[in-house]
């Protein structure tokens, strides 16, 4: 078998494939040896069938088979081996055909290619890096909310905003009286706060232990079958029959109190021994907040840096004809009607899949194990201190982290994250930053859709 390249211009190309008998002979009688061995044919057990049969009758499309894989893969293999910078996929030519009574073929396949860029991110690019500035007013804040994130839970004489309330709840009937045979339940919870009601939440104000207060379970939370079954402990199919009053007899109220600055509260927020008092606290604090203001500088600089090499690179010329006989191809909902609207919607992500691999090419971007796995771990770490876990133990980030790269959705998300991380650091080292320091909101700002400003391109 022979493949031979021919570039048509700078935007196409053909490829040849000259296929001979003996290219597919051998594994065309394998097949069909296996097929003999397998199948039986009227009057004949597997294994017995004259291979005259076996021929005759499934000859013809195991050649068409074998020949279209080894077709196949002599595509792929040739590109790949060559490094051809096919945009889409090989499109056969329409006059391909394998007529079944021949030999020998030669098929051809055109291709689209990508067009040469010329050292996309360089030092002479300009992009804006901005510093956020982490503020005392922002540590402090930070520090009252791991002070109430771990807050202590204690007795309280007088209900409070965020207070629990413990007692019996009782069923009344429609008069206000306790209902005979009606629900009790000795050992309630309610938390007023969480009610989607707020005169429900009103009953609850300024009471005491002792104190009995008349509320309606079912407006407290506007009928969801889950939470009432919960507060009154019936399954949620009975809800719906328990519409009326309750009372409610605080037995106890317990309230939240901000964590106390000792010790122990410093070991829960950042791990053993990392402070010892206040100004160790807001000094590891003030780290962890410019650490993640870092990370969202960072994210900002992949959005200023793609647009500024977008507009760099300008209105790229693609082998549009092709691709867009490949999307017809791919796509059920694309056709000749639609195609060209369609196709402008995603010409600019072409374009930047074509810069990108130039860029990671040029800069020798490439993705390992430990890429992942730091990419998972983040994940990992992000969703626990979103929980209030902040000083987790590394072998259990490990742990959690393995299994999210088990997770064959998951994985591919991870992978492509961890590239576009590399890509990024990649260029973010070879252009010229703008340095800029910002406050938070001015960095907010930045984010904000002007009503006068035109929509930026996808």
């Amino acid at each position: 078998m022979n493949v031979t390249f021919e570039k048509l211009d700078d935007l196409h190309g053909q490829l040849t494939v000259a296929v001979e008998e003996q290219d597919y002979a051998s594994k065309v009688e394998k097949q069909l040896k296996q097929i003999g061995k397998n199948h039986a044919e009227p009057g004949f057990r597997p294994g017995h069938v004259p291979a005259g049969i076996i021929r005759k009758k499934y000859g013809e499309a195991v050649k068409y088979d074998e020949i279209n894989k080894l077709v196949g893969d002599a595509v792929y293999n040739y590109i790949k081996e060559n490094k051809l910078p096919v945009l889409g996929q090989p499109l056969p030519a329409e006059e391909n055909r394998i007529d079944p009574k021949s030999a020998d073929f030669t098929l051809t396949f055109r291709l689209g290619l990508a067009p040469e860029i010329a050292d996309p991110a360089n030092a002479d690019l300009h992009v804006p890096y901005y510093e956020i500035e982490v503020t005392d007013e922002m540590v402090t804040s930070q520090v009252e909310q791991l002070r109430e994130r771990c807050a202590r839970q204690i007795p309280g004489d007088v209900t409070e905003p965020n207070a629990l309330v413990k007692g019996v709840i009782t069923e009344l009937d429609a008069e206000g009286k306790l209902l005979e045979g009606g629900i009790v339940v000795e050992n309630g919870i309610l938390a007023p706060m969480y009610f989607k009601n707020d005169d429900q939440k009103k009953l609850f104000e300024e009471k005491h232990p002792g104190d009995v207060v008349v509320f309606n379970p079912y407006a407290t939370c506007e009928g969801n079958p889950a939470e009432l079954s919960s507060m009154l402990n019936i399954d949620k199919s009975d809800v719906e029959a328990h519409k009326g009053d309750f009372t409610m007899e605080i037995k106890e109220i317990i309230v939240a109190r901000p964590a106390e600055m000792n010790q122990e509260f410093f070991d829960t927020v950042l791990g053993k021994d990392k402070a010892h008092n206040e100004e160790e606290l807001r000094a590891a604090v003030r780290d962890m907040m410019a650490q993640g203001m870092v990370n969202d500088a960072n994210a900002r600089f992949t959005i200023d840096a793609k647009e500024a090499i977008m507009a760099k690179e300008g209105d790229m010329q693609l082998p549009d004809d092709l691709l867009k006989e490949f999307l017809i191809q791919q796509n059920e909902g694309l056709n000749k009607d639609n195609i060209d609207e369609e196709y402008a919607k995603m010409r600019p992500s072409i374009i930047w899949d074509v810069v990108r691999e130039k860029i990671a090419s040029d800069l020798a971007v490439s993705l390992t194990e430990d890429d992942m796995m730091g990419v998972a771990r983040s994940a990992v770490m992000r969703q626990m201190v979103q929980y209030g876990i902040t000083n987790m133990d590394q072998e259990m980030v490990d742990r959690y982290a393995s299994d999210i790269l088990k997770d064959k959705k998951s994985a591919d998300y991870v992978r492509e994250t961890a590239f576009a991380n590399k890509l990024f650091d990649a260029i973010r080292n070879n252009v010229t930053l703008d340095n800029k320091k910002v406050s938070v909101d001015e960095f907010r700002a930045l984010y904000e859709v002007k009503e006068d400003a035109a929509p930026a391109a996808e």
